[in-house]
């Protein structure tokens, strides 16, 4: 009975968030304060959460976008430096065979962020400038998956990310400061990007034992404080009403 039991849960875990000697140690042994398992399972559900969670981030961002018909208070600049950082990660794992549960919610944060960059040109008047800017970022992409791209190029891709968390983050920072307040920038989202990158640290240590990865984390963290700061601070601001031109 305990073996027809045993089977069930082992399917669900093993491979997906254990190894099978992790396996064995936790749940035929019983030894449930093995660390190093314990550490392995944490960081498995953690980095999975990431990724099912990563499915929703920047929704928020994006009916907020269209809700207002506006992209006000959104840096284009730094909307743009994040898709770079995000397909650095992105490129990066995929070339080095690291487990989709360390990397994936890149793929789907750079879906959203990419349609966060068209809708701010779109509502800036710039809808054309957007389309080509969709057709050239996909080719650029498929260009830096295909084998014609040497291991060099991704790795200093990846080493860019830094450099392009920071001073996109600074840009937004930048641009609340100047508006004196956030416009149309979503809570949610950056509030969840910020807590999603916290969390990376640990996943990227435990999975990758990439210093890189770790190191892009820890920066991503400290700038998405930074922004998730600010939302507190002008919490109560709001975008001054255009006035309308006296008939």
């Amino acid at each position: 009975m305990a073996a027809e039991a045993d089977g069930p849960l082992k399917r669900l875990l093993v491979p997906i968030l254990l190894p099978e000697k992790c396996y064995d140690q936790l749940f035929v042994q019983w030894d449930l304060l093995h660390v190093p398992c314990l550490k392995i399972l944490l960081s498995k559900g953690l980095g999975l959460g990431i990724v099912a969670g990563s499915l929703l981030v920047k929704l928020p961002q994006v009916f907020k976008i269209l809700g207002a018909k506006s992209a006000e208070g959104l840096s284009l600049q730094s909307v743009m430096l994040e898709l770079v950082a995000l397909t650095g990660t992105m490129v990066y794992s995929i070339t080095n065979n690291f487990p989709f549960s360390s990397w994936g919610e890149a793929l789907f944060l750079m879906l959203q962020t990419i349609t966060i960059c068209f809708l701010v040109m779109h509502y800036r008047g710039q809808t054309v400038k957007g389309v080509a800017f969709l057709a050239c970022y996909s080719l650029v992409l498929l260009v830096l998956l295909s084998p014609l791209t040497p291991l060099t190029v991704v790795t200093l891709l990846q080493a860019s990310n830094v450099p392009a968390v920071v001073v996109g983050r600074l840009l937004q920072a930048a641009t609340n400061y100047h508006n004196g307040h956030t416009g149309q920038l979503s809570a949610i989202t950056v509030f969840l990007l910020f807590g999603g990158s916290l969390a990376r640290i640990f996943t990227s240590i435990q999975e990758t034992g990439d210093p890189l990865m770790a190191g892009t984390f820890v920066v991503s963290s400290l700038c998405n404080g930074l922004i998730a700061a600010q939302l507190l601070f002008y919490w109560n601001a709001r975008p001054p009403h255009k006035q309308k031109k006296a008939e």
